[in-house]
């Protein structure tokens, strides 16, 4: 399992795959850097020497954000706006979808597990 930016990546799929295991690397960013390194995409990633191993993790490390250093720079990013109080941040704060999906009866992955309210059979009979 060759190790990139701190990562082991999968040893038997494509490294243009297995680069993407890396946070921060999507399928753009891998083919830009193994088109600049000059590896084929194809590639095994258990078939790279370590020679072209440190040829990746040399661009990757130059000219992109990846792993913790990205986590953190997000994580500003978002308590930034919990601390102007803005719009955005205030969505972070409560846990609500931020981007303007509608949460009557969706956002469910957002805002968690459905949380019951018990006693409503109750007040229907009582209004009779």
């Amino acid at each position: 399992m060759p190790r990139i930016a701190g990562v082991d990546i999968p040893a038997d799929k494509p490294i243009h795959i297995a680069l993407r295991y890396i946070y921060g690397v999507g399928p753009k960013i891998s083919l830009d850097i193994l088109k600049s390194v000059g590896i084929e995409d194809t590639v095994r990633a258990k078939n790279l020497t370590d020679d072209e191993v440190a040829r990746i993790a040399s661009v990757l490390e130059k000219n992109h954000v990846t792993e913790g250093q990205l986590r953190r720079q997000l994580a500003q990013a978002i308590n930034r706006l919990k601390d102007i109080g803005c719009y955005r941040g205030i969505r972070h704060r409560k846990g609500l979808p931020v981007r303007g999906q509608r949460t009557r009866c969706n956002a469910r992955g957002r805002k968690g597990p459905r949380k019951t309210v018990a006693g409503k059979k109750g007040i229907k009979e009582m209004r009779r």
